[in-house]
């Protein structure tokens, strides 16, 4: 059994302790105590220093606490190391937790909304809360709520209580025996075995970033503490940046970038118009310049160095002047368009699919139009000269 320093002081950052057992050539060690915080409860672990080698993950085994680290130890069972732990992602780790000790009880107690997830990355964390219609417009609200808790500076406490006498908990233990209970004076009462600050004063700034719905909940973004302000910060700088991009001020930047968006619409739907124009003028040069086969249909063959999808606004404009096939290939790709007039007698679906599985490629589509590949793009010739002579279908029977 390891002796879990943290959980009666969450600021010892130097120990000594003794090494119980060492595994995995030298890069796994387990003490007879430690400060350091494992991967638990959703806290992400600490990383520090034991015996001069970086510790970089930390393991809760039942009992005993594993400590992996960059290079073997290199001592033997018995030895007496000291531990360094790295405070900066303690205390981060510290003040985003307690945050949300806090920010889940004031979501429960003042808009029913009981926290049913929590979620600690490295840069920001989520809580999920059983809200089905959440008003986005409402977070600046709920994060001055937060706020102003925080500021009045309640205690923050731990004790260890017997789980079947334990009483205000915000979600009930399903553990026996003794629990570990943080208590925040006069906001929350949880059995919990993380790192927290001794006030909420010193969990500083918090910051609601966004909510969004995920599978009839709400999903809310958090941040606190430092990382709140060097979030801030960024994002401070990414609009000032944007907003001088545009010759503006960032309390611009909304209005502007709509304009922008609405102008880009609107630049698409003419590029479209001139493209479908343009398109009509090469089709007629095309289609006019390709002398009908016997059968009165006229073959018109392209090749392409793009996608062959993106010649399909030119091959409709070449159907649609009547009794024509048209085919757009992509040597490189093996990609194959093939496009039919309704009066060519001619079937694209049907016709693309059938050449292209007598060589193991893929492809259909509707009579007038259909798309598919070559696996091999050597075998485009041959596909190419198949669909390019095929007769017209018979009738079906009646």
């Amino acid at each position: 059994m390891t002796d879990r320093l943290y959980y009666t002081d969450a600021r010892l950052d130097r120990f000594t302790a003794v090494v119980r057992e060492i595994t995995d050539d030298g890069c796994r060690v387990v003490l007879d105590r430690t400060a350091f915080y494992p991967t638990s409860g959703g806290q992400p672990h600490d990383v520090g220093t034991l015996g001069g080698n970086a510790v970089v993950d930390v393991i809760d085994d039942d009992a005993r606490i594993v400590h992996c680290l960059a290079s073997p130890i290199g001592v033997p069972v018995g030895s007496m190391l000291v531990g360094q732990v790295d405070m900066t992602r303690r205390v981060d780790h510290m003040q985003q937790h307690t945050g949300q000790h806090l920010l889940s009880a004031m979501l429960s107690d003042e808009f029913g909304w009981p926290t049913l997830s929590v979620h600690f990355g490295d840069e920001t964390n989520t809580i999920d809360v059983a809200c089905e219609e959440f008003d986005p417009t409402t977070l600046p609200a709920i994060e001055r709520r937060a706020n102003a808790l925080i500021v009045q500076n309640h205690h923050v406490t731990v004790s260890f209580e017997n789980a079947a006498e334990a009483t205000g908990l915000r979600k009930p233990s399903d553990r026996d025996g003794e629990l570990r209970i943080v208590t925040i004076e006069g906001i929350d009462r949880s059995a919990c075995g993380g790192t927290h600050v001794d006030c909420t004063g010193e969990i500083g700034a918090l910051l609601l970033r966004r909510a969004e719905r995920t599978k009839g909940n709400t999903r809310i973004e958090f941040v606190c503490g430092h990382r709140a302000v060097s979030r801030a910060r960024l994002d401070a700088e990414l609009l000032t940046t944007a907003a001088r991009s545009l010759s503006a001020a960032p309390h611009d930047l909304p209005g502007l970038v709509e304009q922008q968006i609405q102008r880009v619409a609107e630049g698409e739907r003419e590029r479209k118009r001139l493209a479908a124009e343009l398109a009509r003028y090469q089709a007629t040069a095309m289609w006019t310049a390709c002398i009908p086969d016997s059968d009165g249909v006229r073959r018109i063959i392209m090749s392409v160095t793009g996608p062959v999808k993106d010649a399909e606004p030119l091959a409709q404009q070449l159907v649609a002047l009547g009794c024509c096939t048209v085919l757009v290939t992509n040597h490189e790709a093996g990609g194959v368009l093939m496009a039919t007039a309704a009066d060519s007698g001619i079937d694209a679906g049907q016709r693309l699919r059938t050449v292209l599985q007598a060589v193991g490629g893929r492809g259909g589509g509707s009579p007038r139009l259909a798309q598919g590949a070559v696996s091999d793009p050597s075998q485009l010739h041959a596909v190419l000269a198949q669909l390019a002579c095929l007769p017209p279908l018979p009738e079906p029977l009646a």
